[in-house]
């Protein structure tokens, strides 16, 4: 396995979210089919959500850049760099309040 710069890959993501209508870009950069680890590199640009969605399982999101939101019915979690948030057993959704990149990791049961 080699190393990677999550900074290069976050900008590389970013550049893409920018290029699309739905404001948004995702790369897994650990994991896959019949692990139970799964990390995935999210950007989103300033305005633009994941809409509200189940929850994945036991998941953080670590934010690498940028400002968010994470909310749940009527609760809202802000996250900026450096900031980890736990995602709660619940439906939830993201929303960018800056262009922002986060990293998802979610335990598969």
């Amino acid at each position: 396995m080699s190393p990677f710069a999550l900074s290069v890959l976050a900008e590389e993501q970013l550049t893409l979210a920018r290029a699309t209508d739905s404001g948004r870009s995702a790369r897994t950069v650990h994991g896959g089919p019949g692990t139970r680890l799964r990390q995935t590199l999210l950007a989103l640009v300033a305005g633009h959500a994941l809409q509200e969605h189940a929850s994945p399982g036991e998941a953080t999101l670590q934010v690498l850049r940028g400002r968010v939101r994470l909310l749940v019915q009527d609760h809202s979690w802000p996250g900026s760099a450096g900031d980890l948030l736990v995602i709660p057993d619940a439906r939830h959704a993201l929303h960018a309040d800056e262009d922002a990149v986060v990293l998802l990791t979610v335990a598969r049961g």
